[in-house]
């Protein structure tokens, strides 16, 4: 079960790193492989982008203003000229007010389906310390997304706040983690879960010598739409 940390022991907040977690197909640490040419990462937020910027009628000085991000970095990401930080991608999401993932989704039809671990799209931090591997096709339309996470020793996740009553259910499968959520702290070891309004920044931190594992189940207050059409 779940434990609170008492205050005493709880951390100060780290500021959020310069560059947080940045797309890396194919990274040999544990990423997946890289899709062909025509399917590459960066084409594939450009495209979406561009999608979601012409369906609110958004010129790029307006989302410009409304994301923090300068317009000539959404012009590059938008021609697939540039792939984007996590921490840009973030911004980027928080203005069209969906989940970072969106940006990811590629067209196609839904049912049964075998996600390989050698093709995943995986999100890794720069220092390689945090890796997290969607389990569930990005395409259609859902409310609830399945992640595996990685933690390596001495690694810290910050999180923004997601869309408003986002909910993330987190049981760690291996090692221990500490979770932040707002003022609050939890230590969770091995088989322990927590779950957690996550409308609110939070992070996650390994504090141990050992790796640790979690798996994730995010629910969205709304469907979340996928697929590039």
């Amino acid at each position: 079960m779940a434990s609170r940390a008492p205050k005493s022991e709880r951390q100060t907040r780290r500021t959020l790193p310069d560059r947080l977690p940045q797309l890396r197909p194919g990274d040999s640490g544990g990423g997946g492989a890289h899709s062909s040419s025509g399917d590459d990462l960066e084409s594939r937020v450009g495209h979406h982008l561009k999608r979601l910027r012409g369906q609110l009628g958004l010129s790029l000085d307006a989302l410009s203003q409304r994301s923090g991000v300068s317009r000539a970095m959404l012009g590059q990401i938008e021609l697939g000229r540039s792939a984007p930080t996590i921490k840009i991608l973030w911004k980027i999401a928080a203005a069209f007010d969906v989940p970072v993932s969106s940006f990811l989704a590629r067209e196609g039809s839904e049912g049964s389906m075998v996600l390989r671990r050698s093709s995943a799209k995986v999100l890794s931090s720069q220092d390689g310390k945090f890796r997290s591997r969607a389990l569930f096709p990005l395409i259609g339309s859902r409310k609830v997304e399945f992640y595996e996470l990685t933690l390596e020793p001495g690694g810290v996740e910050q999180a923004g706040a997601h869309p408003v009553g986002t909910t993330e259910n987190l049981v760690v499968a291996s090692g221990a983690v500490e979770i932040d959520v707002g003022e609050q702290s939890f230590v969770l070891g091995e088989g322990d879960a927590v779950h957690f309004v996550a409308d609110v920044p939070h992070t996650y931190r390994n504090q141990t010598p050992q790796p640790a594992v979690l798996y994730l189940v995010m629910t969205y207050a709304e469907n979340v739409r996928y697929a590039g059409i």
